[in-house]
């Protein structure tokens, strides 16, 4: 799993639209592998090849070039603007208006990556999400910034979250023998 980390991509998963909601929290979607296709469609765009939502990825996951001027590692590898880059990309958005406090914002990103690399497994790759908070916990159930049962709430609400994703997620033929599966 890797991190979402420049303005750009989070820009680029919010476009993409909406997977899930919870009371809490939005869960942006964005599949890399429709995104290669929409550049291959519009190569002649006027933005060039370097800033479409796939490139964003793959741009930003590369290592700076060597000092001698010959290229970086990871281009010599086939490591292209076209190419998918492997894996799940994550990013929580938590902005300081629904969390006051320094302590509740990196509460909520640490589930935020706790729960995604729980379901790793089971959302497709290659694809980006961002979660966004949306609504401030209620300060008075959760007195403390960083308490137990907020970090409980925070991560239930998170595996909804992921979980809907995931099962909106899966192709059709599998969610039909999952159901015929169960008895």
């Amino acid at each position: 799993m890797q991190r979402l980390k420049t303005r750009a991509q989070f820009q680029a998963v919010m476009a993409a639209g909406v997977c899930a909601r919870t009371p809490h929290f939005v869960l942006h979607c964005l599949a890399l592998e429709g995104a290669a296709a929409a550049a291959a469609a519009s190569s002649q765009d006027a933005s060039g090849p370097g800033n479409t939502p796939q490139a964003l990825f793959v741009i930003g996951s590369r290592r700076r070039a060597a000092p001698d001027g010959q290229e970086p590692a990871a281009a010599q590898s086939g490591d292209r603007a076209g190419d998918v880059p492997p894996g799940i990309w994550v990013g929580p958005l938590v902005p300081k208006r629904w969390a006051r406090r320094s302590v509740t914002r990196h509460l909520l990103r640490r589930q935020v990556y706790a729960v995604a690399a729980e379901f790793a497994d089971r959302l497709p790759a290659p694809a980006a999400y961002v979660v966004r908070l949306r609504a401030e916990f209620d300060r008075k159930h959760f007195v403390s910034a960083s308490s137990e049962p907020l970090r409980r709430a925070i991560r239930a609400e998170l595996q909804r979250l992921f979980g809907h994703a995931a099962r909106m997620t899966q192709p059709a033929d599998a969610a039909v023998q999952q159901r015929e599966a169960t008895p």
